[in-house]
């Protein structure tokens, strides 16, 4: 098994894991944990796409490093990623704040609580 495909298997695992989480649990919390893993394997698979075995690093040292450039590895992914993590912090501490509003409100962090007062308001 070749690291390429470690990488792909690994990175598919965690997204089921992940998927299976979001549509299984009935906690904010863990729903938003599950949409976090969701998120690590995309940015493994992204990670797993620019990878190139026996690689080297994608700098051009002089004009003999053109001559290696097949056999470079591609910095796009890698900077994609970092982009993503980023990203994904701030949008989970977003969420967190609205889970914690969400409590404050509610009571709960069960998303079948919303559910219970809309039909006791209704009545």
């Amino acid at each position: 098994m070749t690291m390429l495909n470690i990488f792909l298997l690994s990175s598919t695992s965690l997204i089921f894991i992940g998927l299976y989480g979001v549509l299984t649990r009935k906690n904010l919390v863990k729903i938003l944990l599950s949409l976090n893993i969701i998120e690590t394997g995309i940015n493994l698979l992204l990670v797993a796409f620019g990878y190139v075995k026996d690689g080297e690093v994608a700098i051009l040292r002089s004009s003999d490093s053109i001559k290696h450039i097949a056999n470079m590895v591609d910095p796009v992914p890698q900077a994609l990623v970092l982009t993503s993590i980023v990203i994904g912090l701030g949008t989970t501490a977003f969420a967190l704040g609205l889970i914690i509003r969400y409590y404050k409100t509610h009571g709960t962090l069960s998303i079948d609580a919303s559910d219970e007062e809309e039909v006791m308001q209704n009545e």
